[in-house]
């Protein structure tokens, strides 16, 4: 008989993607198959491996039935596959996410299972809106309520609820909003009560709504409340103009397209989420390996070594066989970002210009060695090295090896187009994205006339104008910090 798997029956928070835990994340890059629902920051699943079968089981404005039913079918019948499984669900497992119908039928089929919890959105979402569930002096305890009637149409007991002292927590509560209000009210809770609705908590969308309990129904109507949302109600609501700090990040709610390297858009996308943004990653580049075996022979005719990128640095390093190879070279580096990869590998470069170019890298290079003297350039397909004209300028020998192909990736138009109505930014890391993304949308700069474009440095810039863009921001350093720093 096959041997079965393992199912995690997981939570990972709500939208932000960093409230997921480390034991969450290990979880899903073990896992050879995930089942996740609609309530996910989708970011989440980029740490899964290449390979993994992904599946959507999401329900929607729904309360389970046929579909969790499916959802049960599908981690058991996988995990008879012999397959790890991740049943990755938004919030925690156990507050109302249904984990423990999951378990039971895992149980019943033998499968062995483990369930790692996740932040809820019944404190976190709250929390992302500066409202605490409790405070001293204010309120000393919190309870959490589901949103949903019971399938036969049982209510809670409003009498009971409506006598508690601490914060009431509703989840899933929005289409019951008016019954919630009402039901207080009657049973005694004093109409003027602070209450909140938070709709898509913890994510750039994140909307706060704020009333009382006698005007909250008129409020909503007039925002055209929808779910997701949360509803708390209580005194700490009150706190709510002190402690609020995620919408006062730098970049809240601003949707940032991202057009680098799959690979390297995750640290970029992960400083804009930092601040509030919202990253949308859409690449126009790949970088494609070219070097084979560094021969140490040849490296023994050098003096200096350059790198103008952090790419440069990858490739040449996991390319060479012995460290000690490059133990008698001069090594310059372009960038901090250039400098941090090299000293990934114990390393420290002897010197770095002040201007990200690498003909100032070229410059420096002179101060370190002497008239005659060879010096290796590791740069790209695309970067603009031109070593006769070097050669020329500092009697120095300069060759340069191409470690990486930078290709450009052509875009369906539509698809390009569609995800531009939602963006509020673009940025450009280099020219190759400028060009790719300019083919892709057929030149139709009447389609982002309305968007904000940013710039990693004064090359990509000059592109840009190429083709009769407008720089809103230039990054002063050129780096993802920098154009961060910019568009702050």
């Amino acid at each position: 008989m096959d041997k079965k798997g393992k199912v995690y029956i997981m939570g990972v928070g709500p939208g932000d993607a960093e409230l997921l835990t480390l034991k969450g994340k290990r979880a899903i890059e073990e896992a050879d198959c995930i089942v996740y629902d609609r309530l996910i920051n989708n970011r989440i699943l980029d740490y899964a491996k290449k390979d993994t079968e992904m599946i959507y089981l999401g329900k929607g404005n729904t309360e389970g039935g046929v579909i969790q039913d499916e959802i049960n079918d599908t981690i058991i019948k996988k995990a008879l596959e012999g397959k790890i499984v991740a049943r990755v669900k938004g919030g925690d497992p156990f507050v109302f996410g249904r984990g423990g119908e999951e378990i039971q039928a895992l149980f019943e089929n033998k499968i062995e299972f483990e369930e790692i919890p996740g932040i809820t959105s019944a404190i976190s979402v709250p929390a992302y809106a500066g409202i605490p569930v409790t405070h001293r002096g204010v309120a000393r305890s919190f309870h959490v309520f589901t949103g949903h009637t019971m399938t036969d149409g049982e209510w809670h007991n409003f009498e009971a609820i409506a006598k508690l002292d601490g914060t009431l927590v509703f989840l899933m509560g929005i289409k019951n909003l008016p019954v919630i209000v009402s039901d207080l009210i009657v049973n005694g809770k004093d109409p003027k009560t602070p209450i909140a609705i938070i709709e898509k908590g913890a994510t750039a969308d994140q909307r706060v709504t704020v009333g009382t309990l006698e005007t909250i129904i008129d409020i909503s109507k007039e925002r055209k409340i929808v779910p997701p949302a949360i509803i708390i109600i209580g005194e700490v609501v009150n706190l709510r103009d002190t402690f609020k700090w995620f919408e006062d990040t730098k970049l809240f709610g601003k949707k940032i397209l991202v057009t680098r390297d799959r690979r390297q858009a995750r640290e970029f996308s992960d400083k804009i989420e930092k601040i509030g943004g919202v990253a949308v990653e859409l690449p126009f580049i790949e970088i494609e390996s070219t070097l084979n075996k560094i021969d140490k022979e040849m490296l023994k005719s050098y003096s200096a070594l350059l790198f103008n990128s952090p790419n440069g640095v990858r490739e040449f390093m996991n390319k060479i066989e012995d460290i000690r190879d490059i133990a008698h070279l001069k090594i310059g580096v372009v960038g901090s970002k250039t400098k941090e990869e090299l000293e990934r590998y114990k390393i420290k470069a002897d010197f770095i210009p002040k201007k990200y170019l690498v003909e100032k890298l070229a410059e420096e290079a002179i101060q370190h060695t002497a008239v005659g003297e060879k010096i290796l350039i590791v740069t790209s397909n695309i970067s603009p090295c031109d070593t006769e004209k070097l050669n020329s300028t500092y009697n120095r020998y300069f060759d340069k090896i191409i470690a990486y192909k930078t290709k450009k990736i052509i875009r369906d138009k539509d698809e390009v187009l569609n995800t531009l109505k939602k963006i509020e930014i673009i940025t450009f890391l280099s020219s190759s994205t400028v060009d790719a993304f300019m083919e892709s949308i057929e030149y139709n700069i009447e389609s982002i006339k309305n968007i904000k474009l940013a710039s990693i440095g004064p090359i990509t810039s000059e592109t840009m104008k190429k083709y009769g863009l407008t720089v809103d921001f230039e990054a002063k350093v050129y780096d993802t910090a920098g154009i961060i720093e910019a568009i702050k």
